[in-house]
């Protein structure tokens, strides 16, 4: 009997700015609710501070916000863009953050890529990788350590003893509830990426991205696998969490074509013009040498986008999982309700007909 597919959610969020950011946060609560009463086991957010269409700044307020209209699925934020903020506010505000919650607080950890929040925090792209791995270590260490702290690296440093006072209870950095700390996954969007080494190091959790084909997802799996091998630990494929941006309707005609047109292909459309506006669409490519030109709507309704009926699509996520092997997790790509109705019944086919089925067809 193989191993049952669990099915989360993921909103970067992407909402039209016309649209009232008031409505856009109500309406992404709203998706919380329903995704908990669909049996998403976990949900995600993710964190951009200069945007006007992908527009919550901190998840970590948007989740205690969800807290209230929930009562069982797991949150986090993806990523807590650590290289835009300081390691002791970061260790603090997540603890406190696995106390309210109860311990249902998920991690991902990574790096902001958008260049204006970049800019605005004054964090230089090429040291983000340095400066994740830097954070990482010194929050899991104010985690499992006791005071005085004094954690010296190469972009911050944190000194906290001459003020400590063990009688006044003052000086100490808290600890989550869960023990040693909330689970961790870190993001994946690049062939021979050294992110998902050190996730593997670290016996992380790998997240491959929405953006990225299926190739890239397999070496993603890859890279993970050998970070692990080489710190002598075993790669656990129910740690693999893969997000696919997926549509469903009554008919295979009919998603396709809202899918063209919606908020989903809008939002790839979209992405697409950020990637014009600096390295390429080389994160969309199936095949490196692809032109960016071929990097269009028609393509990435081969491959990032699976849109359909229940059969079509269950064909396309099985096809999946047989190039990049096994995983623990299916994370469904939320975008705007820009036709609720729609939305709604995509992610009615998805928990109650597409993911019973895809989990009888795999033996979980």
């Amino acid at each position: 009997m193989g191993q049952t597919i669990r099915h989360g959610m993921f909103i970067m969020p992407f909402h039209p700015p016309a649209k009232p950011l008031a409505q856009c946060y109500d309406e992404d609560l709203e998706l919380i609710v329903r995704a908990e009463e669909l049996g998403f086991s976990e949900f995600w957010i993710g964190e951009h501070h200069t945007m006007k269409y992908e527009n919550i700044v901190m998840p970590e307020i948007f989740i205690a916000r969800a807290l209230g209209e929930t009562k069982h699925i797991r949150m986090g934020p993806a990523p807590v863009c650590l290289n835009q903020h300081h390691p002791a506010h970061v260790a603090s505000r997540l603890a406190f953050l696995d106390h309210l919650s109860k311990g249902r607080l998920n991690l991902c950890f990574g790096s902001g890529s958008v260049p204006t929040d970049q800019e605005l925090y004054g964090a230089e792209p090429k040291e983000a990788a340095a400066m994740v791995d830097e954070s990482i270590d010194m929050i899991l260490k104010l985690w499992s350590s006791e005071p005085p702290y004094e954690l010296k690296g190469r972009f911050w440093n944190i000194s906290l003893k001459k003020t400590v006072d063990a009688e006044t209870g003052i000086g100490y950095i808290h600890k989550p509830l869960q023990q040693p700390h909330p689970p961790i996954a870190m993001p994946g969007t690049s062939r021979n990426s050294p992110t998902m080494r050190s996730a593997g190091r670290r016996g992380f959790q790998p997240f491959g991205h929405c953006l990225v084909p299926a190739s890239t997802l397999a070496d993603l799996w890859q890279n993970f696998e050998a970070g692990a091998r080489e710190v002598g630990k075993q790669a656990n494929r129910d740690d693999f969490k893969v997000a696919r941006s997926i549509f469903l309707a009554d008919t295979t005609a009919e998603a396709q074509r809202r899918a063209r047109s919606n908020s989903l292909g809008k939002n790839f459309e979209y992405i697409g013009r950020l990637f014009d506006k600096g390295g390429g669409r080389r994160v969309y490519k199936r095949d490196p040498a692809m032109s960016d030109a071929d990097c269009n709507l028609d393509y990435l309704m081969t491959e990032q986008i699976i849109a359909g009926d229940v059969d079509d699509v269950l064909r396309r996520l099985l096809q999946l999982r047989e190039e990049i092997g096994p995983f623990g997790t299916l994370i469904l790509m939320g975008y705007d309700w820009d036709d609720k109705p729609s939305w709604v019944n995509s992610m009615e086919l998805f928990a109650r007909e597409l993911m019973p089925r895809l989990n009888k067809a795999v033996g979980g």
